[in-house]
């Protein structure tokens, strides 16, 4: 008789999971892909126009956008501001409560963008030889009108679901996120209840040169940043007379030793899997070096190669970057004060107060004072077994390709939920080659119409699979 309820027992799940099947395939056949697709281009071409520049930022405008259309969707919508004008858009696609929320993360300011040195002007959102144009494009205005998207086909295909879906527009990305994200988790964390992953930038679908797909990249971990501000004092002048002192001259001595300073080499046990992962994928003469990055590293030739390659180097490194030098206002006036902005990225585990010290031995000037403008504690996600489970299933499907997971170089807002304890994967499937990495930040950022076609569809196929049975 138990073998027998045993097989019952299977029997039933078995014609659940058909039931199941079914329903989602009769619910997708509501779906027009096509329209959605042109209409995520036409959403990006709207979105962009906003300009959302941080600073100042004035996000508010952004989540009005989205806020306009999430309530003409029948989606329960609000706009959260931390302060006047620095809007967040919080939306949620109600589950039976079975199944943890899903959060699909993205920033919706923008960083600067100078428009003389651009093709087409940057706020302008204009579609032309297969791109959509403009600052956000890929960071991160495309990828959220991808999730965006992926909400609104759940919304109108009916599917069942058992987990809430979280879309979350945040402030102040690019400035640290103190406005946005951190905001949210310190005053609103009851928005994050039963909260079982978030979906967010910092990974992707990785093509080769040959446009084919070379990886699925899941970032787990990323190095920290530690913004510094050097300042200098000096005796203030008229730039006729110089004399001793100088705070400019003071600064340029201390920058200049900072830019001959070689942090020492690390390799991370996130670092040393990664090259490992990716050794196949060598040149044969370099394949056991990646197979073991910590001894090859060993190697000062082998070293002073690898290292060439900043991405590589940002890998094993500490790094270091000048980013902002500031004197006097008038080109005849000597300044009492020059200040130098550092941006410094630290591998996992490092201790910001230790580098800092290290920093001092290497300017050799106790007069020059160091600030502390930004400093997050180091933090990697939780593991969540299910949602790699559905990326590899996609990447299989694609291909075949490898699932990795590098350590970022940069930081997103993944930090405040995973020091919460929360898992944030950063992974949106868009397509996006080795070319095309310089347009994050730089002059020209566009995105393909393919790859937001595409990675619309794919949002849709991960968060589905994530919030119900299927």
């Amino acid at each position: 008789m138990r073998q027998r309820g045993r097989i019952t027992a299977l029997i039933l799940i078995g014609l659940s999971l058909t039931l199941t099947a079914e329903r989602v395939a009769l619910a997708e056949a509501t779906l027009n892909w096509q329209a959605l697709e042109d209409e995520a281009v036409s959403l990006l071409s709207r979105y962009i126009q906003i300009d959302t520049t941080n600073p100042p930022g004035n996000e508010i405008k952004a989540a009005r956008f989205f806020k306009e259309i999430l309530d003409r969707e029948g989606i329960e919508a609000k706009i959260i501001e931390s302060a006047p004008g620095r809007g967040n858009l919080y939306a949620r696609l109600r589950g039976n409560g079975t199944k943890k929320a899903l959060v699909l993360l993205n920033h919706m300011d923008v960083v600067p963008a100078d428009a003389k040195f651009w093709k087409e002007p940057p706020f302008s959102g204009v579609i032309k030889d297969g791109f959509i144009w403009g600052r956000g494009a890929l960071d991160m205005k495309g990828p959220a009108i991808a999730e965006l998207i992926s909400l609104l086909a759940l919304k109108r295909s009916q599917v069942s679901l058992k987990g809430d879906v979280i879309f979350l527009g945040v402030a102040d990305e690019e400035a640290g996120g103190a406005l946005g994200a951190g905001f949210l988790l310190e005053k609103h964390p009851e928005l994050f209840d039963n909260v079982g992953l978030v979906l967010n930038e910092g990974g992707g679908i990785r093509l080769g040169n040959d446009g084919k797909v070379r990886e699925y990249s899941v970032s787990v971990s990323e190095k920290t940043p530690l913004w510094l501000r050097l300042i200098a004092r000096g005796n203030p002048g008229h730039g006729s007379t110089p004399g001793a002192n100088l705070a400019v001259h003071k600064l340029v001595t201390a920058l200049n030793r900072l830019t001959e300073h070689r942090p020492a080499i690390k390799v991370v046990p996130e670092v040393q899997k990664y090259y490992a992962d990716i050794a196949h994928l060598q040149a044969p003469d370099r394949q056991k070096e990646f197979q073991d990055l910590r001894t090859a590293l060993q190697n000062p030739d082998f070293a002073a190669e690898f290292t060439k390659d900043p991405r590589d180097n940002g890998s094993v490194r500490n790094t270091v970057a000048i980013t902002g030098i500031k004197g006097s206002d008038k080109v005849n006036v000597i300044p009492a004060i020059a200040t130098a902005d550092i941006d410094v990225r630290l591998l996992p585990g490092e201790d910001p107060k230790l580098f800092i010290e290290e920093l001092r031995k290497v300017i050799a000037d106790e007069s020059i004072k160091i600030d502390i403008l930004l400093s997050f504690p180091p933090a990697t996600s939780p593991p969540h077994p299910e949602a790699m489970r559905v990326i590899r299933e996609l990447a299989a499907a694609d291909g075949g390709a490898p699932v990795l997971s590098p350590l970022v170089r940069g930081f997103t807002d993944c930090h405040f939920f995973r020091e919460r304890g929360i898992p944030c994967f950063g992974f949106l499937p868009l397509r996006s080659s080795s070319s095309g990495a310089g347009l994050v930040h730089g002059i020209d950022e566009r995105i393909s119409i393919e790859s937001l076609k595409a990675g619309a569809r794919a949002m849709y196929e991960i968060s589905r699979k994530l919030v119900t049975d299927d």
